[in-house]
């Protein structure tokens, strides 16, 4: 039996996340179901990290065990017919040993938020970003960001439903960038850190939009987080500008 890593790219908004559900469409049982079309029966494969349901990703990373020993190259052609016509596709597969897990070997995750900024609705973007039809504040948001870096106990940036042991996460960066686009302003957010709290992105976005509006003061932030206490949160943005970028292991499989 020989382990695979997969680093897949995938629209979110089909699907109702990354895990496998009976009764509804995910990214891993797609990836699973076009595993079967491989090597016949049931296949489990691990995520770095799993998104939820209309959350994309860049560079998401998955290993799974197959019988045959395959050439990666051919594995991740193989699986991409077979994923047609869902909006899923293997952008690089490489032989790993058994000690690699796509979730335990993983050092530090990287997410990306992208906002657009326009009154229009998104036509071309439509589900890729979160549209607000109003500009914002840049240096605010990256003054009331700059609260949140490093280790700190984050209940108030904390989904009630999170099932993580324990609240206090180090937060490595969070940097707010304006970009002008064709269609509009996007302010993205790149977010990294070693693990996530769940709906942590996303509240970090949707409290720092508020600064960038003005309703709250970047100073405000760093209240919110002294609160420890999910309703001095801002409000928790869509899902659809949400992107897992990037999954970082102290050996990259992908290197070569």
């Amino acid at each position: 039996m020989g382990r695979f890593a997969l680093k897949i790219e995938y629209d979110g908004a089909p699907f109702a996340g990354w895990q496998r559900q009976a009764d509804q469409p995910s990214v891993q049982g797609a990836i699973e179901a076009a595993l079967a079309k491989l090597e016949p029966g049931a296949h489990t494969i691990a995520a770095a990290g799993r998104t939820d349901a209309g959350v994309h990703g860049w560079g998401q990373v998955a290993h799974c065990d197959l019988q045959k020993d395959w050439d990666p190259f051919r594995l991740s052609e193989a699986l991409n017919y077979h994923l047609k016509p869902d909006p899923v596709a293997i952008v690089a597969c490489a032989r790993v040993d058994d000690a690699f897990h796509a979730r335990f070997s993983a050092v530090a995750r990287h997410y990306i938020f992208r906002i657009m900024a326009r009154r229009a609705p998104l036509t071309f973007g439509h589900g890729q970003f979160w549209r607000v039809n109003h500009d914002l504040d840049l240096d605010a948001m990256q003054a009331g960001a700059a609260a949140l870096l490093g280790e700190h106990d984050f209940t108030t940036f904390r989904s009630t439903m999170c099932q993580a042991a324990s609240p206090v996460k180090t937060l490595d960066r969070l940097d707010v960038a304006r970009i002008v686009q064709p269609e509009g302003i996007e302010y993205r957010f790149d977010v990294r850190a070693r693990s996530f709290l769940h709906n942590q992105v996303r509240s970090f976005v949707g409290t720092l939009e508020r600064v960038g509006t003005g309703a709250w003061a970047p100073e405000d932030v760093a209240k919110a987080l002294a609160a420890t206490d999910r309703s001095a949160c801002g409000p928790v943005c869509p899902p659809q500008g949400l992107y897992l970028a990037h999954v970082v292991y102290p050996d990259d499989p992908f290197a070569d």
